[in-house]
């Protein structure tokens, strides 16, 4: 028994002192400047400019953070895979990166880590909630941290809503009911307002048409599902929507900024986009020669009325793994600084992305949030819905090979199950490939 006392009192005696060590290795010791590739553009300057300032002016360690504006989170993937090739003195030591690309980074072993720096520095890594954290990991290691975060909702003329009595579609059954009401036709038979606009240039916006019905790009066992029957039928009825000028969907050169001008002129009752342009959709519809009350809801879920998951969007940050490790721990304190949930809560007012640490919900600065964006409550209450996407590296390929097809049935014509029968072909290769 002695024995064993002896024995419990060392633990307990290494305990701190191996939390110390740990906390220790991680620490920034002398004064340290290091850069941060992002994509936030111009609109989000003076807002980005405030934390950094922030931070680099409270931070009592010397770490000077100089972000730099590297363009699309396309045009950071390309810069950091090459970087990351080339090795440590060619990487920054921050990266913002969509929500895409982490399965394909940890895959590669391109990202530090951040387990030990998690637990050196005990951060509260569960405030995120469970999807954000799944989605930022790899097979159970965190390999970045949920940044800006979004999904995918439907804008919506609410103004119009309740003076015409349409309500928004709960399952992906009410859409043609839906869509026969919230369109409009001149006397031409030509479309006058379409019932909604599915935002093709990224998969992502109405991916979850499909997902919630059963259909996947890419499934578990490494297949897809793009030509099945299931697939084929919802195919087969957004084709039917859009030949009958209910719908149409976005696709090429300026398609975004076609259907959000679409939008607020009048000429769209409805569109699939992401919540965190909400402050924008606000912004101009306000501005339009006639505007309106915007609304925003939940995607259609499957039509078994049980289906109702969206998929995580936005952007995550990470530290490169070949970045030197006084950069790295540089990095980690300026992580922590920018998920932090007073940090968290401003970032998203000023941008259009919602809150995603818990501890900010219920707090007075998050009611004064609502207060001014109303539209976002329904979105942030119903955030446990919101999961990973495709973790498979393969995925961004293959789901932007089935958009490519899309758009070849949507508009111009293909024959469908020819097209979708090709496209499994082409997915396969992809997968059999990595």
């Amino acid at each position: 028994m002695k024995k064993l006392l002896a024995l419990v009192l060392v633990a307990l005696m290494l305990m701190p002192m191996t939390a110390s060590l740990a906390a220790t290795e991680f620490d920034v010791t002398e004064p340290i400047t290091i850069t941060w590739w992002h994509a936030h553009e111009d609109q989000l300057t003076e807002y980005l400019n405030y934390m950094v300032d922030k931070f680099n002016t409270e931070n009592e360690m010397g770490i000077t953070v100089e972000p730099v504006y590297i363009g699309s989170y396309d045009e950071i993937n390309t810069q950091f895979i090459a970087a990351a090739a080339a090795g440590t003195g060619t990487v920054p030591a921050l990266v913002t990166c969509n929500t895409s690309y982490p399965a394909s980074y940890g895959k590669d072993g391109l990202c530090e880590v951040l387990d030990p720096y998690i637990d050196a520095y005990d951060y509260d890594l569960e405030d995120f909630g469970e999807g954000l954290i799944a989605s930022t990991s790899y097979e159970d290691e965190q390999i970045c941290l949920p940044y800006l975060i979004s999904t995918q909702v439907m804008y919506y003329n609410k103004t119009a809503a309740e003076e015409e009595g349409i309500t928004m579609p709960k399952t992906f059954d009410e859409m043609e009911a839906f869509l026969e009401k919230a369109t409009i036709f001149n006397e031409d038979g030509t479309t006058k307002r379409y019932g909604t606009v599915f935002g093709g240039w990224d998969y992502w916006y109405y991916e979850m048409l499909y997902k919630n019905n059963g259909v996947e790009t890419v499934t578990a066992d490494g297949t897809t599902d793009v030509n099945s029957a299931k697939s084929v039928e919802i195919t087969t009825k957004i084709k039917e929507w859009i030949d009958k000028g209910y719908a149409y969907y976005a696709y090429g050169t300026n398609a975004s900024t076609n259907m959000r001008q679409l939008f607020w002129d009048g000429g769209a009752f409805s569109v699939f986009h992401t919540s965190s342009m909400y402050d924008t959709y606000l912004t101009n519809v306000a501005a339009s020669a006639d505007p309106f009350e915007v609304g925003m809801a939940w995607l259609p879920g499957g039509s078994d009325g049980e289906s109702f998951k969206s998929e995580v969007g936005g952007s995550a940050i990470l530290i490169p793994a070949a970045a030197s490790q006084a950069e790295k721990n540089a990095a980690w304190q300026f992580m922590m600084f920018m998920t932090s949930p007073e940090i968290n809560l401003y970032w998203a007012d000023k941008t259009g992305y919602f809150p995603t640490r818990a501890s900010v919900q219920g707090t007075p600065e998050y009611e004064e949030y609502l207060s001014r964006k109303p539209a976002m409550a329904d979105i942030v209450s119903m955030s446990s819905w919101i999961n990973p996407r495709n973790q498979n590296p393969a995925y961004d390929a293959c789901a932007n090979l089935w958009r490519h097809a899309l758009a070849q049935i949507f508009n111009e014509g293909a024959p469908i199950q020819e097209t979708l029968d090709a496209l499994a072909v082409e997915i396969q290769e992809t997968l059999d490939d990595q």
